[in-house]
């Protein structure tokens, strides 16, 4: 009876401890980045986050928008350091994710990086979806060698923005080198531990472990799998990392693309993990919301939220039951 009864007794502490989720990857995460994790667990299966990206030289007129077709902002702001290179908006975006925190919004941000081998100001097609040889990657991913200083550099002048977002006590959904399976991005289409893995465990080591940015929340973000010619997006295991480097898996969805094998091939990977859509164009339907109930959050990127979708599609989604807007949240302290 007493065997019996310790089973019993672990049994009730190990549902206990699934349903709290994961710990972060980061085991000196901040209280405040633990806190937003074990809060996303909590409404998994139950509830989806509404949320929206901005252009980082626009940082809110597209939550703004959100608000005038629905009356609602939504629960999560969104933003990026470089995007085009142009110009290095960090303090910018730094500032405002602070006010957004502050006023209990989830915050996260992206990286649009150029090639390590440049210098800004970062061409789009010249160095963002320019190419690497097998050499410069090879080279990239080796300690020491002139190109993985140059990316260590490059890699550090985002880590002193983020610093400053963890001396604020700001946790932040961290979605650097996102859309890693399609072949658009310099970082694209590496496969294997030598590919895109190493590369995303360089970067969590560097900030992790040499800049002590324990406020992130590491978001492993892919593209939905397509097999459009010479704009193909592959399988999702091929570029996983591995669930000690990841505590979110997200995808980038666009043109209605909410495919259910996809959504249940992510799910397996992730192992019980959050998922989530780092990138929408297209609003889910509510149907989509019912079939794919584990989705964490969702993120309109920027204009496509009145390009790409009717105000009647955004005040159906923006009040259907299982989304939260900002009125809606009240983040852990």
């Amino acid at each position: 009876m007493k065997s019996l009864l310790l089973v019993l007794l672990l049994l009730l502490a190990c549902s206990g401890a699934a349903a709290q989720g994961f710990e972060p990857v980061n085991r000196s995460a901040s209280p405040e980045a633990r806190k937003l994790l074990s809060y996303l667990y909590s409404l998994r299966g139950r509830h989806t986050l509404a949320g929206q990206h901005n252009y980082n030289h626009e940082l809110n007129k597209y939550m703004d928008v959100a608000h005038d077709l629905t009356g609602k902002y939504p629960a999560v702001w969104g933003s990026d350091f470089i995007l085009g290179g142009m110009k290095d908006y960090g303090p910018e975006i730094v500032e405002e994710a602070i006010k957004k925190y502050r006023a209990g919004y989830v915050v996260t941000l992206m990286w649009h990086a150029g090639r390590p081998q440049d210098d800004p100001p970062y061409g789009w097609k010249e160095s963002i979806q320019g190419e690497l040889t097998d050499a410069q990657w090879k080279e990239l991913t080796t300690p020491g060698t002139p190109l993985n200083l140059r990316w260590q550099a490059q890699a550090d002048r985002v880590a002193e923005h983020l610093k400053r977002l963890r001396d604020a006590r700001v946790p932040v959904l961290w979605r650097p080198y996102h859309e890693m399976n399609g072949v658009w991005f310099w970082w694209g289409d590496k496969r294997g531990r030598e590919g895109y893995q190493k590369l995303w465990k360089m970067l969590f080591e560097r900030f992790v472990n040499h800049h002590g940015l324990n406020n992130l929340l590491w978001v492993w973000d892919a593209n939905a799998p397509r097999d459009i010619p010479k704009d193909e997006a592959f399988s999702y295991r091929l570029y996983y990392p591995g669930p000690r480097y990841v505590d979110v898996l997200a995808t980038d969805v666009y043109h209605f693309d909410y495919e259910q094998k996809d959504y249940d091939e992510l799910r397996a990977l992730a192992g019980g993990k959050l998922v989530a859509l780092g990138e929408v164009g297209e609003l889910p339907k509510p149907e989509i919301l019912e079939a794919q109930p584990l989705w964490s959050w969702f993120m309109v990127w920027s204009s496509w939220l009145v390009s790409d979708n009717t105000p009647d599609r955004v005040k159906e989604i923006y009040a259907h039951p299982r989304t939260l807007t900002h009125e809606e949240v009240t983040l852990p302290r």
